[in-house]
């Protein structure tokens, strides 16, 4: 047996079963495979959450463009060929400012034709009215006929009509000599470019684009479900992507009285009342619209939480609710161990991208916004902020209006 394991000679004697036994369970041992590593933590989009403070508003809340609230087509209102571009995109013009010309060589010689034909017609009134009045005067002393008369009379009345009729076409082609010519009607920016040198235009065919000066909106596409809550002059709150961290007041100017046929969407219209130049067409946001019919919530202490005995109010995004059989939920991340946590909520209200919540959420909580499907209850997590975390829109962030 001693064959089966060595030993060393200076150790006291033991059985030789017993070195037996330990060798076995040292290659027993040897042979146990070691415990599975504990998997990855997971990385979930998640953010902190704010209970809304007194004043926030906690209405439905719109992607927003800035557009400018008059705007045209600046289009030649004749044909021809385009042989100038005094501008381009972005430039800001001036009402009277020529913008663009036409090819002019034919209109001005029909203008120059049509010029001649009234000094011709003109000659001849002349010539009608001095024999008219020859003849007025022969017939007070019966030097002519009557009917002669009736006939001079007759050919200055032709040529008068005649006189008339030649200024009227003077007149036209004298106008499309001018049309040649783009002249901006009003103040403000190029915003398109339709047409370019050595092209042939239609009358009509656009040109330019030009945004007014002056007052600018913004615009949302409001859903059917929240027309009720939306009247003229109701205020509102407009944060834009490219200005983080500003609020801008606006104020509901018009709402569509129809649907778009597409997206069945409404058109709203609101006016900025505080835009300044840093507020650019073509700016987008979000705008947050105050609600009448909600209340005040209540008022937040000097520490920034609600009073004791008064429930918080949050609001979060739509993609962060999950349900636990009939119940709604959201999940947390424990700050003791990092671990998702699936918590019951009530719902006050929805919208289509935000809920209003209480009950479930403390303030500072760090909830999970996106991918609620492919997480479970126990899972270590690793918060990741969103993309736009800091520009106002993050859950339970409110603005005001």
């Amino acid at each position: 047996m001693s064959n089966l394991c060595t030993y060393d000679m200076n150790v006291p004697e033991i059985p030789g079963f017993a070195y037996l036994g330990l060798c076995t369970a040292l290659l027993l041992s040897a042979c146990q495979p070691h415990a599975p590593p504990s998997p990855p933590a997971a990385r979930v989009v998640a953010l902190k959450v704010h209970a809304l403070a007194a004043g926030e508003s906690s209405g439905p809340r719109y992607p927003v463009e800035v557009v400018a609230r008059y705007s045209n087509v600046m289009s030649f209102r004749v044909a021809g060929q385009v042989t100038e571009r005094k501008v381009r995109l972005g430039d800001q013009i001036h009402r009277g400012e020529i913008v663009a010309r036409l090819d002019s060589i034919d209109a001005a010689k029909q203008a120059a034709a049509a010029r001649a034909v009234l000094d011709a017609a003109e000659h001849r009134l002349q010539f009608a009215r001095q024999q008219l009045d020859r003849d007025k005067a022969q017939l007070k002393q019966n030097l002519i006929a009557a009917n002669q008369f009736e006939q001079t009379e007759d050919a200055y009345v032709a040529a008068l009509a005649g006189r008339d009729q030649s200024a009227d076409q003077w007149t036209v082609a004298n106008n499309a000599l001018r049309y040649t010519t783009l002249v901006a009607d009003h103040d403000g920016v190029i915003t398109a470019e339709n047409a370019d040198t050595g092209q042939v235009v239609a009358a009509g065919q656009a040109v330019y684009g030009l945004a007014w000066s002056g007052d600018v909106d913004v615009d949302l596409d409001a859903a059917a479900s929240d027309l009720n809550k939306m009247t003229s002059g109701q205020a509102a709150d407009v944060i834009f992507n490219a200005l983080p961290g500003r609020h801008f007041v606006a104020r509901v100017r018009e709402i569509a009285p129809d649907a778009d046929p597409q997206s069945r969407t409404y058109r709203v219209k609101l006016t900025l009342i505080d835009g300044g130049p840093e507020v650019r067409l073509g700016m987008t946001g979000d705008a947050t619209l105050s609600t009448a019919d909600r209340g005040t919530l209540p008022p937040r202490s000097a520490s920034g939480t609600p009073p004791p005995g008064d429930t918080p109010v949050f609001k979060i995004p739509a993609t962060s609710m999950f349900h636990r059989g009939n119940d709604t939920a959201v999940w947390i991340i424990r700050p003791q161990d990092s671990r998702l946590e699936l918590r019951t909520v009530t719902v006050r209200s929805y919208t289509e991208r935000w809920v209003l919540v209480s009950d479930g959420i403390k303030e500072g909580d760090n909830l999970v916004m996106a991918g609620v499907h492919t997480v479970y209850a126990g899972e270590h997590a690793t918060p990741v902020e969103p993309l736009f975390a800091n520009d106002g829109t993050g859950p339970g962030s409110a603005v005001s209006p």
